[in-house]
């Protein structure tokens, strides 16, 4: 008897955060949609503006995410809390942790107005103005901006790693300020 109640007690649990994930969501904003923002979205997202935590494609003007989200976020606008994946956009903006690119098509190129990722950067940023509270990884834009840096490198106009130290370190670092090319690692 135990051993049946366990099963439907697992079964139950099951079902409940079965019935929380949807596999399509249409949205024009995050209140006029087929699902709440609170659902989990595995699979795709089509919006004006979306809003909803998503494993899959978000295809929409603008994609938004809260807590951990992985896919692939197309549209003139990404913003999440965490994500692992593509966000290809003219302005993404991750508030905590990313993993994967950060990138548009601006120009007819790969590369955005704006990156951002406040916590760790780990992969690459392509944009005119790339920023991230700590690097791993590749940033390549016009400004770059790594607050702290693990193991980065920079490619750009202007490339800024403060916590460098002025060519005291070389190989490892090269400077808090570089033209064309700056380092850590």
């Amino acid at each position: 008897m135990k051993k049946i109640a366990a099963f439907l007690g697992v079964a139950l649990v099951t079902t409940v955060a079965m019935a929380e994930s949807e596999p399509i969501q249409l949205s024009l904003t995050p209140d006029i949609a087929l699902y709440d923002r609170s659902t989990m979205i595995n699979g795709l997202t089509l919006s004006i503006w979306g809003e909803n935590q998503q494993n899959g494609l978000a295809l929409g003007i603008i994609n938004g995410s809260f807590g951990q989200s992985a896919g692939l976020s197309v549209g003139v606008i990404n913003y999440a809390e965490n994500y692992k994946g593509v966000q290809g956009g003219l302005i993404n903006f991750t508030e905590k942790n990313c993993g994967g690119w950060q990138g548009g098509p601006l120009f007819g190129l790969l590369l955005s107005v704006v990156n951002y990722t406040g916590g760790t950067m780990e992969g690459f940023q392509c944009g005119l103005v790339n920023y991230a509270g700590t690097l791993t990884g590749l940033q390549f834009g016009v400004v770059n901006y790594a607050e702290i840096a693990d193991s980065g490198v920079q490619i750009g106009v202007l490339n800024i790693m403060p916590q460098n130290e002025c060519f005291t370190r070389l190989p490892d670092e090269l400077a808090p300020a570089m033209i064309l090319v700056n380092w850590r690692f």
